[in-house]
């Protein structure tokens, strides 16, 4: 089966890591890709630019739009969605990928640092669903999806670093309107967060660099997850805060040792993951961290 196959999925950020996975498990099934983002040209520790990926999906079987955008720019937005529409004739599928992150206490928090994440994070997901959602009730079985966290309201996510969690948590507030407000036209609205750090550019640049990335997961367990919510059917399947391992579990997935970078070191848990959500059977998460790295 390639349930994504003809689909347009319209991801923001999407020339590296976890965006770029989600993209090329859609190319998989033969999805056109659109990939708004701002990288252009090679950068010294980002690895990929939007051209970059769309080669990568169109060797994986997929069809590719590369589209500078920058999210926090209404008219780019609008501009990169009219693109995707005229290229594919519509879109199916909006990934809200695009995020910024610091994480400092209020304190040490540069106003610009903040004004950037909630730019980014928060005010661009609300921006990239609005300007798509024109189209996606048009679209057959309709997805809007939020890389973002369960609203697991302690203190412990928020003391080491207000300003990152207050950005992050808007996109999810974000699915729980969206999800209400868009029930009636059948468009699905959820978010997706893994349990373990991911090894992304910003785990190895940002969090601890060799270290933590041994002590992550793989782009493709949070790839897979994606898949498994974008073909739901979407009346029925929205409003939900999806934790990856916990969604691929539920879906006959037993076998998560393939999405290790490295077995012989604990997982790393990510930010956010409430402690009532069990780790499927056999899985072991090291604790959370004393001191938050960086």
């Amino acid at each position: 089966m390639t349930p994504l196959k003809g689909k347009t999925l319209f991801i923001s950020g999407g020339s590296r890591g976890i965006g770029l996975a989600i993209a090329l498990r859609a190319a998989r099934d033969g999805a056109n890709v659109v990939i708004a983002a701002k990288t252009t040209t090679p950068q010294p520790k980002l690895e990929g630019t939007i051209f970059t990926a769309a080669e990568q999906i169109r060797d994986a079987g997929g069809k590719a739009l590369a589209v500078a955008c920058d999210i926090r720019d209404e008219a780019q937005v609008a501009a990169a969605v009219d693109q995707a529409v005229a290229q594919f004739g519509g879109i199916d599928i909006c990934i809200n990928n695009a995020s910024a992150i610091s994480l400092s206490p209020v304190q040490t928090t540069d106003m610009k640092r903040f004004d950037l994440m909630m730019a980014i994070n928060t005010r661009g997901t609300f921006l990239v669903s609005k300007t798509c959602i024109p189209h996606l009730k048009k679209a057959a079985n309709p997805h809007i999806l939020m890389l973002s966290p369960p609203l697991d309201m302690k203190t412990k996510w928020f003391a080491p670093s207000t300003a990152y969690t207050i950005a992050k948590y808007g996109m999810s507030m974000c699915v729980l309107g969206l999800a209400g407000e868009l029930k009636r036209d059948g468009i699905a609205v959820n978010a997706l967060w893994p349990r373990t750090t991911i090894a992304t550019a910003a785990v190895g640049n940002l969090l601890g660099g060799d270290a933590m990335m041994r002590a992550s997961r793989t782009p493709q367990i949070v790839a897979d997850a994606a898949h498994v919510i974008l073909t739901q059917p979407a009346r029925d399947f929205t409003g939900r805060f999806c934790i990856d391992d916990t969604l691929l579990h539920a879906h006959g997935v037993t076998d998560f040792e393939r999405y290790r970078v490295d077995a012989s070191v604990d997982l790393m848990p990510d930010f956010f993951v409430p402690e009532d959500d069990i780790p499927p059977p056999g899985v072991r998460v090291g604790p959370w961290p004393d001191k938050l790295p960086g």
